[in-house]
């Protein structure tokens, strides 16, 4: 198969475009507009392979999808390409909307004419696999619920509200032209090459350098952990065995408080970097306000796709964690590079200055 992959520089989308080239015949055409949180030096392993391409195109650009349907002519889209951040969602929607919803109809769009004129065979085996958050169903309230994929949607953030709209609109493109569409809902993701906005890499950088760090309210909201490698192959055999016009949730079985997530990343801290002048590193531990609309708990039943396609997670999320602080520690040059001013501007902005007035 020839698979166009959008955001495929992301964070998620890079762990999918490593996880095909180096364990499947099939090739990758990445498209990727290289926002703040685009990194091409997550694909350095796999740039130089033959059946890797990547497309510097912006999911808006109706023209240049166009072109790159035409000239590359894949057998399937994985949808990835979004703003991703619910901080930044809450401070900017508009980016957001016009991304997450205005940039899905558009990339629908271009695959729906691509795909109209495909023969009967092409038509019949393409897919349209759009990669969602659990986010979209809002949060839980028993300890023990679960969400499924029949959940409804209650989106509390513009992020989600937006990614909500995104996964409608894929539903409807489905409904009314026939397009053979796919939708994945996924719980917390992380790991390697991760940008360090997010709560499990930005601990780990200011915890190295001795900053606050910074954590919403009690610390008490609950996510469901998933680490990236086994989303990776989760979107892949979802797109390669999945039932066209299905949903499946894809998480890690692994609930933690994000007080917890902290506790064990500096607990490994203090192990890795015994030396360190910060050990114990969870003295660095501040809070600051929550945030508006903060969701408290998600957690996922992934129970169909392990019954339709086989897929489960291969990392607890004492494996996953450690392999992502030692992954942190042995790669502090793409952490230098990826730490742009625009970014540490925007940390102190929204993190830094908060914490330090607690």
């Amino acid at each position: 198969m020839k698979i166009l992959v959008t955001g495929g520089a992301g964070f998620i989308g890079s762990a999918v475009v490593r996880h095909i080239i180096a364990n499947t015949d099939d090739s990758v055409v990445n498209v990727d507009k290289l926002t703040y949180a685009g990194n091409l030096e997550s694909l350095q392993s796999i740039e130089q392979d033959s059946r890797y391409v990547f497309e510097h195109v912006d999911i808006c650009d109706r023209d240049e999808l166009d072109r790159v349907f035409c000239e590359h002519r894949p057998d399937a889209v994985m949808h990835l390409a979004a703003e991703s951040h619910v901080d930044r969602s809450i401070s900017g929607p508009a980016e957001f909307i016009q991304t997450n919803i205005m940039g899905t109809y558009i990339l629908l769009e271009a695959a729906r004419a691509y795909w109209t004129g495909l023969d009967e065979h092409g038509k019949s085996a393409f897919r349209f696999h759009h990669i969602s958050t659990d986010e979209v169903y809002g949060d839980l309230e028993g300890p023990d619920d679960l969400f499924t994929e029949t959940t409804p949607y209650q989106p509390s953030s513009p992020y989600s509200a937006s990614k909500a709209s995104s996964d409608h609109l894929v539903r409807a493109w489905a409904r009314t032209y026939g397009l053979p569409t796919l939708i994945t809902n996924c719980s917390n993701n992380y790991g390697p090459f991760h940008f360090p906005e997010k709560l499990i890499p930005l601990v780990i950088l200011n915890a190295l350098e001795g900053k606050p760090l910074p954590i919403y309210g009690k610390g008490d909201q609950i996510r469901d952990w998933l680490f990236v490698e086994d989303h990776a192959r989760a979107l892949y055999t979802v797109v390669t065995q999945g039932q066209v016009g299905e949903t499946y949730n894809i998480g890690g079985h692994n609930e933690k408080q994000n007080i917890e997530v902290v506790r064990t990343v500096c607990a490994l801290l203090d192990e890795l970097r015994s030396d360190s002048e910060f050990v114990p590193h969870f003295d660095l531990v501040t809070y600051v306000t929550d945030r508006p609309g903060h969701d408290l708990r998600y957690a996922i039943d992934a129970s169909k796709i392990q019954r339709a396609l086989g897929w489960v997670p291969e990392e607890t999320f004492e494996s996953g964690i450690r392999k992502t602080v030692q992954w942190y520690l042995e790669n502090a040059e793409w952490v230098a590079h990826v730490k742009s001013g625009s970014y540490q501007q925007w940390i102190d902005k929204n993190y830094n200055a908060r914490a330090g007035e607690q």
